[in-house]
């Protein structure tokens, strides 16, 4: 006969008969031990908040030592790569002597899994730091975005990393919230899109994607980082939820991390509603639940929904919430509770089997495993030419022409005065989560990055079509520095040059230490800093002006716009973006990258993304404001130009459970090969509730040679019109619609009618939410 052991550790036997044999043979305090975490942090995090990586971090005092904490075992290991500058072997010997500790500290050996954020790159010292979340919606291109997570999860696992906290799948709601850097955009499709490529890529790797933040944290009031949400429940049905629901649905994703902001009174870590009703009950999501950083203490500190933090970890287990991070302290006295009577067993039982069964999946519960000898091999190289030439197609593939007055590419021999303080420094490329922004800064010298990288200056310098050109940089002024001393220099160097190239824009930090990022909101749209009036003085020389802004969000530019020569936008390109700015400066690289968020033209009128309602939109003689944007959803421009023809609907009427097959034809024609993204957008004609103007409901991103054209069609199911009904249900209602086939939200020369037939259906769960494109 098997003993207990055996049973649990026989990779034969089904995952459910291993746990429940593991369960049988825990204590309280061992099954609650798998439910917390630990974190080493650094002591400078301690004192004043100045090197917080987490909200509020410095509020919380340490807990018990290390060594106190894994006694009866654990379920995380926090960041231990991304806390502290590490050299990768060090860092992966590190993690090995953590993981020994576990294993020989608890009496079953049972190790913890080692999480990490990995939103641009293993955030690691040395590893490969891909473009901000922002440019991989520029790309339209989810294949990018999967190969991307590839990489970055198959460089965590050789050095012990098992989880990653990522992808965010937040909908832009307001572009003054810091955090829109780490969105795929504004749009519910694309964000989903691209978030399933993410997850699946990752999780192809063997590392389990964690999905953030759920739910509705990027519609918080007046776009201040964790502010309460004003949502009533469609749009949360209808805009917040549909990423979530497929990359959980599509992805098979194994892990969801709650949202800090409160959805109308309601804390997403203590939400029934969310973290079971929702995300388990109707989309049969069968991962773990882990807290986004202190959220379970929040429940008392900050929502003031739990009288102690004892009762915000029982509120929250029984909600569903399953590991506590990034440290235990809520979750500190569940087999105290237990015992008492406060908590019942199968509610701390349900959450045991859940991370149990994701540390089987893991490997981690298998018979002799071993740290040390858990490695692929000897590499610890983080940064190849691999991972670098696959960031430098991202870079490229996001960077978006907005204007262009037949300056660009640039051409060679010229005097070229180059300006702007995001010229010159290359962390301006990276994203808040970057472990170069994250954590490096705060203990590298100026001009040390963690990787190599060049700034855009130097790019240009070195830049072959650009040889025996005159270049001077003038910086100008700083990103937040209000000290405009410099701008005379800048005004100087313009003057004296044939073209100038302005670049500015954000510098991401963390809780206000930067113009992007976690917790550095904005009052409005306007550029950081001085740097507006630095635009306004050098275009005021009259010479012709390229101006380049390298951005985690969309700033305001209708009052330069139509004085300058051309205008490239560019979402944090990551560690290539320099050369990549570069390549389409000087035409090597022919953008291709379209807005997944719309450019304002004023610095008010929030919120501002193009899903917007008939009365949201333009109203002449209603008010004096204008929402409309500068530049809209969807739009870039080229150096090729583009024609899209021949919209077919072979039907122009489906029952309330069909499909219609909507197609067009893409020609370049243009004189070099190209890139266009085709865009499908939906319009309902009249309907029960309101409704956005119109939506999206597919894209193909097609490359075309130089006179070459194809043809793209996308299957749309009745389910793409769906949307919640005046009784809170799911419904496809039958009526008129539009297709509209285009280039952006607002250019779309291809617009056909069809209609839903039959009567009102409710929608089950399990809809259609993704639209299937062929291109020929």
């Amino acid at each position: 006969m098997k003993t207990v052991e055996q049973t649990w550790h026989d990779i034969s036997l089904p995952a459910e008969q291993r746990v429940a044999a593991l369960m049988d043979e825990m204590t309280l305090e061992e099954k609650a031990g798998q439910l917390g975490s630990f974190w080493i942090r650094p002591e400078e995090e301690n004192q004043d908040g100045e090197g917080n990586v987490a909200p509020m971090a410095d509020t919380f005092t340490a807990g018990p030592s290390f060594e106190t904490a894994i006694k009866d075992g654990l379920g995380h290991i926090t960041r231990a790569f991304g806390t502290i500058p590490l050299a990768p072997a060090e860092g992966r010997e590190r993690l090995v002597e953590l993981q020994e500790q576990v294993i020989a500290a608890n009496r079953l050996g049972i190790p913890a899994i080692a999480h990490e954020e990995c939103l641009t790159g293993f955030t690691t010292l040395g590893a490969t730091c891909y473009p901000a979340s922002i440019a991989w919606g520029a790309t339209f291109n989810p294949e990018l975005i999967g190969g991307m997570a590839r990489r970055i999860g198959a460089d965590m696992l050789k050095m012990g990393v098992h989880q990653g906290l990522s992808p965010v799948l937040d909908v832009t709601r307001d572009y003054r919230w810091g955090r829109v850097e780490e969105t795929m955009g504004e749009d519910p499709h694309l964000v989903g899109e691209l978030g399933v490529a993410y997850v699946r890529g990752l999780q192809d790797s063997g590392v389990h994607a964690t999905l953030k933040h759920f739910a509705g944290y990027a519609a918080s009031q007046a776009g201040r980082n964790h502010a309460p949400v004003s949502m009533g429940p469609r749009a949360l049905e209808d805009t917040v939820f549909p990423p979530f629901e497929r990359a959980v649905r599509e992805g098979g994703v194994k892990s969801v991390m709650n949202s800090y902001a409160d959805v109308d009174g309601e804390a997403p870590a203590g939400s029934h509603r969310l973290l079971t009703e929702v995300l388990r009950g109707r989309w049969g999501f069968a991962g773990t639940v882990v807290a986004d950083y202190w959220s379970v203490s929040f429940l008392h500190s900050m929502h003031e929904v739990a009288e102690d933090e004892d009762a915000a970890g029982r509120l929250s287990l029984e909600a569903g919430m399953d590991v506590e991070l990034p440290e235990t302290t809520a979750f500190a006295n569940l087999a105290q509770a237990v015992r008492a009577g406060a908590l019942e067993q199968e509610v701390l039982d349900t959450a045991v089997r859940r991370v149990l069964a994701q540390k089987l999946q893991m490997g981690l519960l298998d018979p002799g495993w071993n740290p040390r000898q858990a490695w692929l091999g000897d590499d610890v190289e983080l940064d190849s030419a691999d991972n670098r030439a696959h960031a430098r197609k991202m870079a490229e593939e996001s960077i978006i022409l907005l204007r262009n007055e037949q300056i660009l590419p640039l051409a060679s021999p010229a005097r070229l005065a180059v300006i702007g303080p995001s010229a010159s420094q290359p962390r301006t490329h990276l994203g808040c989560y970057s472990f170069t922004n994250h954590v490096y800064s705060r203990f590298a010298t100026q001009q040390d990055y963690g990787v190599p990288m060049a700034s855009i200056l130097e790019a240009l310098q070195q830049a072959p079509a650009l040889a025996g050109s005159q270049i001077e940089y003038a910086r100008g002024v700083d990103f937040t520095d209000l000290d405009d001393s410099g701008i005379a220099q800048a005004v100087q160097a313009a003057r004296n040059a044939e073209v100038a190239v302005v670049a500015v824009g954000d510098l991401a930090g963390l809780f206000g230490r930067g113009t992007s990022g976690e917790g550095c909101d904005v009052v409005d749209l306007r550029l950081p800093g001085r740097q507006g009036d630095l635009v306004e003085a050098v275009l005021a020389t009259g010479t012709p002006t390229v101006l380049v802004l390298v951005t985690g969000r969309p700033y305001s530019l209708g009052q330069f716009a139509d004085r300058t020569a051309a205008i490239i936008q560019c979402f944090m390109p990551g560690v290539e973006g320099g050369p990549a700015l570069a390549g389409v400066l000087t035409g090597d690289v022919n953008p291709s990258g379209k807005l997944p968020v719309q450019i304002p033209d004023h610095i008010g009128g929030q919120p501002g993304t193009y899903l917007a309602s008939k009365l949201a939109w333009h109203s002449e003689g209603v008010t004096n404001l204008d929402p409309r944007p500068l530049y809209p959803f969807g739009y870039g421009s080229s150096y090729t130009s583009f024609e899209i023809s021949g919209l077919e609907l072979p039907e122009t009427e489906i029952a309330a459970d069909g499909t219609i097959r909507v197609s067009a034809t893409v020609a370049n024609t243009g004189a070099r090969s190209g890139a266009e993204v085709v865009q499908l957008y939906m319009a309902d004609a009249v309907s029960q509730v309101v409704r956005p103007r119109r939506w999206l409901a597919g894209f193909a991103k097609v490359q075309l040679e130089a006179g070459e054209s194809k043809r793209v069609a996308f299957t749309v199911h009745a389910d793409r019109t769906s949307f919640t009904g005046l009784s809170g249900k799911r419904i496809v209602e039958p009526g008129k619609f539009t297709a509209l086939v285009g280039t952006s939200s607002e250019d779309l020369p291809l617009q056909a009618e069809f209609r839903i037939t039959g009567k009102v259906r409710e929608v089950a769960e399990g809809r259609v939410l993704d639209t299937p494109v062929d291109i020929a």
